[in-house]
């Protein structure tokens, strides 16, 4: 199963690449998207993972698969220009890579034709599409399922199915037959596995970081399910009919250096030798000069796109994790704080009784020092969640609901903040079963200009605070604009 890796950085990149798609939510993507990355990663390929859409969670089951980071590719926040080459910059020096779809293969933003569908994002990677097809309930209809996706749209290239939750060989041997007519390949014929499954929540599955045990068992389970019941071999082959990508690989310090303003007041340079590559923390004690930024992690925390870390550390930020579940202080240094999305509500006790943090977060957000904060960093910071006190930096309370909030939105900077100047236009995406009281400070952090119309969000002093997350590569400019007010007269 080995495949040639593309090295040249101007070359065409032939990278072997797989789109995982299906009729409908619901129908097994995960399951067989994860399932294929784990069994060719225990084959010994290096594999890339990707998801298309905003959806945290999928990744991270994705990388628990195969090593490495799970990427999402979302047209809508990025841009359509930007998915073929955020794509090559995950994929770099793979084997292989596995692009899990979203909701039904032509599903995209509400309103707006394709846009961001996992067909639409096919298209623009030049992938073959696998459909996988939820066969519980049919037979000989399931030939009229598959020929309907097919020609659909011709320029979307459905070049095999797999069969989810089949029932018995006989069910099997029918679905087979039916589809012999249909001009697309069966590879592959799966039956139920109770042990494949993975428990939901009342936004999705529950993230891997919560339960990495059972996530890692649930996920060898997959990849076992997935080698008996597939033709890895034909899969595999279908990736490499891939033609090669002419786009220009993404690059974080590129990006950092066309986008990032000027070197601050306070002396630090732009990128002061920063590399994307490291991710700082992690591999030892921060370089001295670069100015720290701490980002919220573990499992209250899980929720963040790859590329912000690349494009802190590509900006010249020294990137250091902690799990505000776990430590009773912010790494050492610490002059600007970023806290992403997850699941605070189900763990606000645990939060709440972390009084020295919470009063260390508070202190920083007095001192000046730049804090940005998306949909649980939101929660976090307000006086209470579900009447548990937290930081108390916003004068606002948190709670659950029994409404669910989901969706693309258009949004402004109402003020300047240390994400954005005034007037600059971002998209992002809301998902979240809370709600917050007041919605929005005296100074907003967004003016939401689509589908409706409405305020959101705090911008306090330093301060920056919304429900909406933001995919930092498709707003230019955001990290280092957070960088040079964490170099800057505050510290």
């Amino acid at each position: 199963m080995n495949a040639p890796r593309s090295t040249s950085r101007n070359a065409p990149r032939a990278v072997p690449r797989l789109v995982i798609a299906a009729p409908a939510s619901g129908s097994g993507k995960t399951t067989v998207a994860t399932g294929l990355m784990a069994a060719f990663a225990a084959a010994g390929l290096a594999v890339s993972p990707h998801k298309v859409g905003p959806d945290y969670i999928d990744p991270g089951y994705h990388a628990l698969a195969t090593g490495r980071p799970g990427r999402n590719l979302d047209a809508y926040l990025c841009g359509p220009e930007r998915v073929a080459p955020l794509f090559l910059h995950g994929a770099r020096g793979c084997d292989l890579a596995v692009v899990e779809g979203v909701m039904g293969l032509f599903d995209g933003a509400s309103g707006q034709g394709e846009l961001a569908s996992t067909a639409h994002v096919a298209k623009l990677l030049r992938a073959p599409v696998v459909l996988v097809v939820d066969a519980s309930s049919q037979s000989r209809s399931v030939a009229a399922l598959v020929h309907g996706f097919a020609s659909w749209d011709p320029r979307v290239r459905l070049a095999g199915v797999i069969l989810n939750k089949v029932g018995t060989d006989r069910h099997e041997h029918l679905l087979r037959e039916a589809l012999d007519g249909a001009g697309v390949p069966v590879l592959g014929a799966l039956r139920r596995v109770r042990t494949a499954s993975t428990p939901s929540r009342h936004l999705g599955l529950i993230p891997a970081a919560e339960r990495h045990a059972e996530a890692v068992e649930a996920v060898a389970a997959q990849a076992a399910q997935v080698r008996d019941g597939c033709d890895l071999d034909a899969l595999m082959d279908l990736a490499r009919s891939a033609p090669p990508l002419t786009e220009e690989a993404w690059d974080p310090d590129s990006a950092a250096q066309a986008a990032t303003p000027p070197a601050s007041a306070s002396g630090v340079s732009r990128r002061n030798g920063a590399s994307a590559s490291t991710v700082a923390g992690v591999h030892g004690l921060p370089q001295a000069g670069r100015p720290i930024v701490a980002v919220a992690g573990g499992a209250a925390f899980s929720f963040s796109y790859a590329e912000h870390a690349e494009l802190l550390a590509a900006a010249g930020a020294e990137v250091v994790p902690f799990d505000p579940l776990r430590d009773e202080e912010l790494p050492p240094g610490t002059g600007g704080l970023v806290i992403g999305g997850g699941f605070p509500e189900m763990y606000a006790p645990e939060l709440s009784a972390n009084e020295r943090l919470r009063k260390a977060v508070a202190e920083l957000a007095a001192s000046g020092a730049p804090i940005a904060a998306e949909c649980a960093g939101l929660l976090y910071l307000a006086r209470s969640l579900d009447e548990k006190p937290m930081c108390g930096v916003l004068p606002a309370a948190a709670r659950m609901s029994e409404r669910l909030t989901l969706g693309y939105r258009e949004a402004v900077a109402v003020a300047d903040n240390p994400l954005a100047a005034a007037g600059q236009r971002v998209r992002g995406h809301e998902f979240h079963r809370t709600v917050i009281e007041p919605g929005a400070g005296t100074d907003p952090a967004w003016g939401i200009t689509h589908p409706e119309r409405r305020v959101e969000g705090f911008v306090q002093g330093s301060v920056h605070a919304s429900y909406l997350h933001v995919h930092w590569a498709g707003a230019p400019g955001t990290a280092g604009r957070f960088v040079s007010r964490v170099a800057g007269p505050h510290r």
